[in-house]
């Protein structure tokens, strides 16, 4: 009797396991040693920052991004290395010294972008557009609500569609 218990407790035991395992295979954990939520959009702290094909300063440099406060979205981490990838979908890996959590966006589409004074509904005739964003234009994001952001270029500032915007997720709340 005592050698039958622990068969089945085996047994128990083992389709417990293998339905763990099932159930990690349908849900992979996405691992951050820093604690911080991936993915997460971030920007670059430098104007000159190496991007490379690994997670250390062995691996050679697949390119230079030139461009300071360009955003890029964290997709993984390893020690202090982040696995970025850029709104043209490069990736590749970065110092995490080399970002900042300043947050900025890149207009995107193939037309200008109308930037309002305040969030526009479509019915309100007073409310006036500030600024035309070309598509490629970096941006700061001061502020996401609902469907409209409120970003800033330039010296000039306004609300347009979240869905113009590189840099910031569909629900995602900034304030």
């Amino acid at each position: 009797m005592r050698y039958l218990n622990f068969q089945i407790f085996i047994l128990l035991l083992v389709f417990c396991s293998i339905g763990a395992l099932a159930n990690a295979a349908d849900k992979p954990e996405i691992y951050s040693n820093s604690g911080l939520e991936l993915p997460r959009f971030v920007s670059l702290a430098e104007s000159k920052t190496n991007v490379r094909a690994g997670p250390g300063q062995k691996y050679p440099i697949k390119w230079v991004l030139n461009r300071k406060s360009l955003p890029v979205e964290v997709i993984l981490e390893f020690d202090h290395w982040r696995k970025i990838i850029d709104h043209e979908g490069q990736s590749g890996w970065v110092f995490h010294a080399l970002l900042s959590g300043k947050r900025t966006g890149v207009i995107i589409g193939s037309d200008p972008v109308s930037a309002y004074e305040k969030p526009y509904n479509g019915n309100d005739e007073k409310t006036r557009v500030t600024i035309e964003l070309e598509p490629q234009v970096q941006v700061k994001i001061d502020e996401c609500s609902g469907a409209w952001c409120n970003v800033s270029t330039s010296g000039f500032s306004g609300w347009i569609k979240r869905k113009s915007i590189w840099g910031v997720y569909e629900h995602e709340e900034i304030d």
